[in-house]
């Protein structure tokens, strides 16, 4: 699984925490949202989420959510939501993340999302920023958290490609701010 690759790079010495990045849109979101609230920093350095699927609890309740209950099941259903909750990026940042003790922290991360986005709706991403900015975060566990709200174009995230290349300029600006600068390419044989 995408947690297990990134601790074989680690452990391989291909990569280090500090220099290891992710990257996953809508599904995916969700994906690299988990990994927010799975590992955090501890595996991660930067996280770029983009039109995330993150409220499990509501996704059924917007957009084209209720068409995926067969993929993840009925949050409304308790049995089922006590799965859901186990991989709700969301409610993982509350009932995981923030519980005092935790030792959790937050990789820098950059969300994305379209306000007219028909699949995801963009209240996911919202949400998710909020509870990071101000929700009870410890002082400096949250270093980065940033959001981009493109108000045109659809799920991609742009509505043309001047705007699909300032979202990937915006992308890799942060990537390389956040794990790039500054590297040096080891010395062949060497482990980072």
């Amino acid at each position: 699984d995408f947690e297990a690759v990134a601790r074989d790079l680690i452990a391989r010495g291909v990569t280090s925490p500090a220099r290891l990045a992710c990257i996953g849109g809508s599904n995916g979101g969700l994906l690299v949202g988990n990994m927010l609230t799975r590992e955090g920093a501890r595996l991660f350095r930067a996280i770029v989420c983009q039109v995330p699927l993150l409220d499990m609890q509501r996704y059924h309740k917007l957009l084209a959510g209720a068409s995926w209950m067969a993929e993840y099941g009925d949050p409304q259903v308790p049995e089922e939501w006590d799965f859901i909750r186990t991989f709700s990026p969301y409610h993982r940042l509350r009932d995981v993340c923030l519980r005092p003790g935790s030792g959790w922290s937050c990789p820098q991360v950059l969300f994305t999302t379209s306000t007219k986005d028909d699949r995801v709706h963009p209240g996911h991403a919202r949400k998710m920023v909020r509870r990071l900015l101000d929700d009870g975060v410890p002082v400096g566990s949250a270093e980065k958290v940033l959001y981009w709200e493109n108000i045109e174009g659809g799920h991609g995230g742009a509505a043309d490609n001047k705007q699909r290349a300032f979202m990937w300029a915006l992308t890799y600006e942060f990537l390389w701010r956040s794990v790039g600068e500054g590297y040096r390419l080891p010395k062949a044989g060497s482990k980072l």
